[in-house]
């Protein structure tokens, strides 16, 4: 079927599409001109509040970051500062520890010969093996120099952890060196210490007064006081600077009182007045008399002999007798002090004057069988002002000196 047509003028009129995208851009900048009107002052202040956060975060940030590094320089010279009072405080000490050593190698030459090796600081080359002066002294790698600086100088910051490193090592080896003074320390007070009993133990046995022949000890004439307590043993490792210097002291005071003790000990009669072992054919003490046969008192010892052999001061002193006496026979009577003397009876000849001064071990004569003897034999005794003790506890005693090694030098 055909359309009908119509004539061009009534048919209708389609708009251009430029003409519709135009209209459309128009609106659209009238409604944001109108909304721009409208609300202006409100977006510009969003704008300006945002602006304004912004500025204030970064500058918060600025801040902490400032703070941040000043903390951190701060700390860094704090680092610095300690480290540097450490290294100060670490050459003191080494200094200390060495007058430490002076002090204990002066303990040493007065103290009893010992074969375990000091806790001190060794001497330079040439000293014992074991650790040195120069190992104790603080090596440029170990944040010091050997010349003197100040130590409030700044540490070069390339080196400060090795300084670290090597000062700690140093610390280490002062804490042992100081741990081994003290336990030295201690054991020399304690061996002074037991010298000085077995002294006092040894002269006690002969029957003297340890204080009563010892003058030069302080408080010797005085009652003493009483001492008690718990015994709680010292830890020598745990002795600090003033520990140290009155262990010092205390342990100088024992060896001072064992010298004095081994000097007296030197001068009582502790020797055998005949080399060799002599047998002993009468003891001290009461026996059947060998003429009367009846019983007396034996005063003295009577040792077995060689007719001629020496009879020998057993310590020094002054011959105060020197002649025929009785029933003694030829005899020598020997002062060694402290009211103490000595007698050698029955002597073939006496080879002393009275007055004359005697070494022990001197000959004062020789064996024989004058006065009231039976045959060759020598009758010593020892007498504690003026009264008769056993002979035999001197020489035990001086059999123990010497085995103990406790005589004077």
């Amino acid at each position: 079927m055909q359309l009908p047509k119509f004539p061009a003028r009534l048919r209708p009129h389609r708009p251009a599409p430029w003409l519709a995208a135009g209209l459309a851009l128009a609106v659209a900048w009238a409604l944001g001109a109108s909304c721009l009107i409208v609300f202006h002052d409100d977006v510009l202040a969003g704008f300006v509040a945002r602006q304004a956060a912004l500025r204030d975060a970064y500058e918060a940030r600025i801040g902490e970051l400032q703070d941040r590094l000043d903390r951190d320089r701060s700390d860094r010279a704090g680092s610095e500062a300690g480290l540097a009072d450490r290294v100060a405080a670490a050459l003191e000490r080494q200094a200390e520890l060495e007058r430490r050593t002076a002090a204990l190698a002066d303990l040493e030459r007065q103290a009893l010969p010992d074969p375990s090796t000091t806790g001190a600081l060794p001497g330079r080359p040439g000293a014992a093996p074991g650790t040195s002066y120069d190992d104790l002294f603080l090596r440029p790698t170990e944040g010091a120099a050997p010349a003197p600086r100040s130590a409030r100088d700044p540490l070069p910051r390339r080196g400060a952890r090795e300084a670290e490193t090597g000062l700690i090592r140093l610390e280490a080896r002062l804490d042992g060196l100081q741990a081994a003074q003290g336990e030295r320390l201690a054991g020399l007070a304690a061996r002074a210490g037991d010298a000085v009993r077995r002294l006092r133990g040894l002269i006690g046995r002969t029957g003297l007064d340890p204080d009563r022949l010892d003058p030069d000890r302080t408080g010797a004439a005085a009652p003493a006081a009483g001492l008690g307590g718990p015994f709680v043993p010292l830890d020598g490792r745990a002795l600090d600077g003033t520990g140290f210097a009155e262990g010092l002291a205390l342990a100088r005071r024992a060896l001072d009182d064992g010298e004095r003790l081994r000097r007296l000990a030197a001068t009582l009669p502790l020797a055998r007045p005949i080399r060799g072992g002599a047998t002993v054919s009468s003891p001290f003490g009461t026996r059947l008399d060998p003429f009367t046969r009846g019983l007396a008192l034996h005063t003295g010892l009577d040792l077995k002999a060689e007719y001629g052999e020496p009879a020998r001061a057993t310590a020094p002193g002054r011959v105060i007798a020197a002649e025929a006496a009785g029933g003694y026979g030829n005899m020598v009577e020997i002062d060694h002090g402290h009211g103490v003397t000595t007698r050698f009876g029955h002597l073939a000849r006496i080879a002393v004057r009275p007055g004359q001064r005697v070494a022990a071990g001197d000959a004062v004569g020789a064996v024989g069988s004058t006065g009231r003897s039976t045959g060759a034999h020598l009758h010593y005794e020892t007498r504690i002002d003026g009264e008769p003790v056993d002979p035999q506890r001197f020489l035990e005693a001086g059999a123990t000196v010497a085995a103990a090694g406790l005589g004077a030098d």
